[in-house]
């Protein structure tokens, strides 16, 4: 058996594709396929820089088409990744909650704690349960204003939830 640069490339690409299955975002196995396929070039004799130059360009063609139209496809109804902070939050509501470990004070927004600071004050504590409205990011820190008690209400729940 001949060793030549194509066996490389599908050493290459099959540890790209294993290293995938720790990652789950589609673009370690797009960069396999690439791989893959530079070890077919290898395998028509062409040079190295020319297997380069297939590698780069099939990995240019590759990961977007992964990352952007393959990806989506496979991701649950519902979920949209990367959404918090971009402002779909603005202006809904939330009910505050303590931390268990420090004490602090937060929201939950799509899972995540994130502690907060009035807008008009500059108060980072408020009571659990209080009813805020969310309004923009500084940092990792939610800049909120707390909506006023309603009166009609006699009971706030405690359990964070977000209100459309």
């Amino acid at each position: 058996m001949d060793w030549n640069l194509a066996y490389l490339w599908l050493a290459i690409a099959l540890l790209l594709g294993l290293a995938e299955l720790m990652s789950g975002g589609l673009m370690l196995l797009a960069l396999g396929v690439a791989a893959g396929l530079t070890a077919g070039l290898a395998a028509m004799g062409l040079s190295l820089p020319w297997q380069l130059l297939g590698m780069g360009v099939f990995s240019g063609l590759l990961v977007p088409l992964a990352v952007m139209v393959i990806r989506p496809r496979f991701s649950p109804r519902g979920v949209a990744y990367g959404t918090t902070g971009t402002g779909v939050e603005k202006h809904r509501t939330y009910t505050t909650l303590k931390r268990d470990f420090d004490g602090a004070t937060g929201i939950k927004i799509n899972g995540d704690f994130y502690r907060l600071r009035v807008v008009e004050t500059g108060a980072t504590e408020l009571p659990a349960g209080t009813r805020v409205t969310f309004k923009t990011f500084d940092g990792t820190t939610a800049l909120v204003s707390p909506i006023p008690p309603d009166t009609s209400t006699t009971s706030v729940s405690s359990t964070p939830h977000r209100e459309q």
